[in-house]
């Protein structure tokens, strides 16, 4: 598989995180691979062929083409059913909200599609994506209709980035009491703030960040031993480490460092 990201121009840096695109010819092995949570909702055009999604009691159905993903609040199990082609728009974590017609807590571990989304706009920007050969005009029209979405919206709330940025830059490491203390929010505004912007709570993003990050040092090997890995994760203990590894991968960290990181490598790698 081939894996790209690209960046999105100025104007639209502060929502959108990066543009990516995967493809791949039809494999003889149609493997089920895992997607790990990181606080970011995507934004995803199929113009190769679809996916199967996985539900907790492993029934399947199809993707739709083009669809937004809600926040995961779980691991994602999905499954390709022949050739690969994907774009994507991936959000900055609080980046969605000002372009959602749904609440975003509705929206969790859930594909919606665009037309239920931005009704016949929403199908009209899938038509051309779709139709489009070239990544560079794909990106030119999606950011085109981004921009239009937000001839209403005003600024992102000035809390729940300033938050998201410090849970980031801590790779959420700091106590959620920290957290408030420092921007002197109470904890039930904050959390009420950030289930309307993120669909998480700060609790819950700051789990995902700090897994995220030891994750990445799991793909590129930059360890010892899971012990090791516990602690630069700031874990109170490696029992600790493992039910929050479990919680959002599905797996046990060696289970999960066995033959399951093909997909898991190609994002990891490149961030």
């Amino acid at each position: 598989m081939k894996y790209r990201t690209f960046k999105p121009s100025q104007k639209l840096d502060a929502w959108v995180k990066h543009y990516w695109t995967l493809e791949s010819e039809q494999e003889r092995d149609l493997n089920k691979q895992t997607i790990v949570p990181d606080g970011c909702m995507e934004m995803v055009f199929h113009y190769g062929d679809l996916y199967k999604q996985y539900r907790e009691n492993t029934e399947s159905f199809i993707q739709p083409r083009c669809f937004v993903i809600g926040q995961l609040t779980q691991p994602l199990v999905i499954e390709p059913t022949g050739k690969t082609g994907i774009f994507s728009i991936r959000f900055h974590p609080e980046g969605f909200s000002s372009f959602a017609t749904l609440s975003i807590k509705e929206m969790e571990n859930t594909p919606v599609s665009l037309e239920i989304l931005f009704g016949e706009r929403g199908l009209e920007l899938e038509q051309f994506v779709l139709k489009k050969q070239s990544i560079a005009e794909r990106i030119q029209h999606v950011e085109s209709f981004l921009r239009t979405q937000l001839t209403h919206v005003t600024t992102i709330d000035r809390i729940v980035k300033s938050t998201t940025e410090t849970i980031l830059t801590a790779h959420g490491q700091l106590p959620i009491i920290e957290l408030t203390k420092r921007l002197e929010v109470s904890r039930r505004q904050l959390e009420r703030k950030f289930s309307k912007a993120i669909g998480l709570s700060p609790k819950q993003l700051s789990k995902i960040i700090r897994l995220q990050a030891v994750l990445k040092m799991v793909i590129r090997k930059e360890f010892t031993s899971f012990t090791a890995l516990a602690y630069e994760g700031d874990y109170y203990d490696q029992a600790h480490f493992i039910k929050d590894f479990k919680e959002f991968t599905g797996q046990t960290p060696k289970e999960f460092y066995g033959p399951h990181l093909q997909l898991s490598s190609l994002f990891y790698g490149m961030q």
